[in-house]
């Protein structure tokens, strides 16, 4: 089974741009809606509306308010999310390809840092 976002979720994941150090995606949902678990690499978040969701992984939970305009790093995690907010979420990702420092690998950390 694939933990790919673009796979685990194609209604709200879309690969934008693509080549051998970088995968960009749009990601966009309304009020109410919910991502399966899937996961995220070292990436840049950009926020390109105002949203609140609410992250979770395992047994732990985090909700995450957030304006449009801001870029945030993403250490690489584990998760699934839900919009529960009253507005749409749209935010582009810029994943990194290369390898990191192992902080974040575990998946124990929860939204943009």
């Amino acid at each position: 089974m694939t933990d790919d976002p673009t796979e685990t979720n194609p209604d709200h994941y879309m690969v934008v741009f693509e080549n051998e150090r970088v995968r960009v995606l749009e990601y966009r949902d309304e009020p109410g809606d919910r991502t399966t678990p899937h996961r995220h690499p070292d990436s840049v978040m950009v926020t390109l509306s105002d949203f609140d969701r609410r992250l979770t992984v395992g047994d732990q939970s985090r909700e995450v308010s957030l304006t449009s305009g801001l870029a945030n790093w993403l250490p690489a995690q584990s998760h699934m999310g839900e919009n529960i907010g009253s507005s749409p979420t749209h935010v582009i990702f810029v994943e990194l390809k290369e390898g990191g420092p192992a902080t974040g690998q575990g998946g124990s950390v929860l939204g943009p840092q």
